[in-house]
């Protein structure tokens, strides 16, 4: 990445991160769209990703800043619930909503996200950015999900918060693809 993603936000927040996340996108080898029917497909992570610095706040908010894109959004958390016609803030807004609704406590934080995938490109950016915000999520409060679940609830968000039809290939991938392999 040559972006200093701590020094932006500690511009954009007057504050240090308190700490710094990537997750990767995807590309699919064989079986576009026929995950979500029981069909078979072959993904794999690629280098282009999602970067997430984090850092919490005192006013129990949730703040939004993506270096790719002009538009700031704050979050109170008491209407997680409620979805932002078709913003990206959706995504983390619908991940921190499925864990509180999960029983998890999460007061307020500041994300500054940066991306380099194509959006609309399919490579799953969506996938990244719900991955890298349930895992950042996951780690910094200590809630215990293991990396299946985190799958589990972004896919959550993509059906019944963002509302798409969509199976959990995009989600596992991003969380499970390692360097120089592939998954069946």
């Amino acid at each position: 990445m040559n972006i200093n993603l701590e020094e932006k936000f500690a511009a954009q927040y007057h504050k240090k991160a308190a700490a710094l996340y990537f997750t990767p996108g995807r590309v699919n080898l064989i079986g576009e769209h026929i995950d979500y029917n029981g069909g078979l497909v072959m993904p794999c992570a690629i280098t282009l990703g999602t970067w997430l610095a984090l850092a919490p706040n005192n006013d129990n908010k949730f703040r939004f800043k993506s270096l790719n894109f002009e538009m700031e959004t704050t979050v109170e958390s008491n209407v997680l619930n409620e979805k932002d016609g078709s913003q990206w803030t959706n995504y983390p807004v619908g991940v921190i909503n499925e864990m509180i609704k999960d029983g998890k406590e999460i007061t307020g934080l500041d994300f500054l996200f940066y991306g380099n995938i194509p959006i609309g490109s399919g490579l799953s950016s969506s996938a990244s950015i719900e991955i890298a915000t349930a895992y950042a999520l996951n780690n910094y409060f200590n809630l215990g999900y293991d990396r299946l679940e985190l799958v589990k609830i972004a896919k959550r968000v993509e059906n019944d918060f963002i509302g798409l039809n969509s199976g959990i290939m995009d989600q596992f991938a991003v969380a499970f693809g390692e360097k120089i392999k592939r998954l069946f």
